[in-house]
């Protein structure tokens, strides 16, 4: 089925590796509110294409939207039932038809980026990946998620997984490299007072990263659990919505996608401060007092995501700067995704992530 370099016939697709043909079994959200296990086809081999077997896939609250069919995505058409999500994941490369491409290898462990970009158009071709007029997500809009016994993805778009990083660790990269990518832009340094609002999946990787970029940080959450987990991931203090002065803080991270908590931070940073916008509302921003903002100089950046963190989070989960412990609080079999759903917005959880596991590829 699969031919190598030498063999392949004119025409056809060099593959290194064996490229699997006919069904596969994947997890999709089937229609508004129903998550089950269907077959889809395997992708065919594409030039410049890699084929990856997923080993770990992330749950989030976008993946949320997309079961309740909230997300812009569905509103906009850009996605449809039955949608293979997953865009946070780490898997094994199972066959390469990238030519040239000599630095993946069968059997790499491997995570993928989420926002796959053209790489012509004007943004692109300024280095604003992030900005690409023609982008695609993985398991989002324009490219089949990785909830699936195979996922095809651009070679360009893989970063290879460290061997002292574990498969749940490298599946919290996703999240990692936004957070990475808004302390950069906030330029989150040492001796600042640094907030976090929220304690999900976002606002705990914000709480480890700060603590090593500032050296303390504090948070704000709504939830015991949570709150309690930050606290042993290096927060110094933890408040609950009001309790924390206002106008304190040099670096407001909301990673909660709250729009009361987002007001909130913008009055929790200092003179001169900074907000890093993570956390995504869904609804409009309560009133703010835009003169106040202005005259106290605050600076608000939204961040879109992390494009160029990759290497950077995997050697930081490598160094154990940032740690999946304390981070999962269950992994189901991709047989149970309505359980593992259910969990994540019902049930009663001491770690913001839930996950699905795929078993090993032949």
């Amino acid at each position: 089925m699969t031919a190598d370099r030498e063999a392949a016939p004119p025409g056809a697709v060099p593959v290194r590796g064996t490229w699997p043909q006919g069904l596969m079994k994947a997890a999709a959200i089937v229609d508004s509110g129903k998550a089950d296990l269907i077959e889809v086809p395997v992708p065919e081999p594409a030039r410049g294409q890699v084929l990856v077997a997923p080993s770990i896939v992330g749950i989030c609250g976008t993946d949320l939207e997309l079961l309740h069919g909230t997300a812009s995505y569905f509103r906009d058409g850009r996605a449809t039932h039955p949608h293979v999500f997953g865009h946070e994941w780490v898997g094994r490369v199972v066959a390469v038809a990238a030519e040239g491409e000599q630095t993946l290898r069968v059997g790499d462990r491997v995570v993928g980026q989420t926002m796959i970009s053209c790489g012509s158009c004007r943004a692109c071709q300024r280095g604003r990946r992030n900005e690409c007029a023609r982008l695609r997500e993985t398991g989002l809009y324009g490219q089949q998620g990785a909830a699936a016994e195979y996922v095809r993805v651009p070679a360009q778009t893989l970063t290879v997984v460290p061997a002292a990083v574990d498969d749940l660790a490298a599946a919290l990269v996703e999240p990692a490299v936004t957070v990475l990518a808004g302390l950069d832009r906030v330029a989150c340094s040492p001796g600042e007072r640094v907030l976090v609002l929220g304690t999900g999946t976002i606002g705990l990787l914000a709480v480890q990263l700060a603590r090593r970029l500032a050296g303390t940080v504090d948070v704000v959450g709504v939830d015991d659990a949570g709150l309690g987990a930050a606290l042993r991931l290096g927060a110094e203090h933890a408040f609950r919505p009001g309790e924390a002065a206002p106008g304190t803080y040099d670096v407001v991270v909301e990673a909660s996608g709250s729009p009361a908590a987002l007001a909130e931070a913008l009055q929790l940073a200092d003179i001169g401060g900074r907000v890093a916008a993570i956390g995504v509302p869904t609804d409009p921003l309560p009133s703010v007092d835009a003169g106040e903002l202005v005259l106290r100089g605050v600076s608000f950046t939204g961040v879109r995501h992390g494009l160029d963190f990759y290497e950077r989070a995997l050697r930081l989960f490598a160094e154990g700067v940032l740690t999946a412990k304390g981070m999962v609080a269950q992994v189901f079999p991709i047989e149970q995704v309505a359980d593992a759903f259910h969990l994540l917005e019902h049930g009663r959880r001491a770690a913001p992530k839930v996950a699905l596991a795929l078993p090993p590829t032949a």
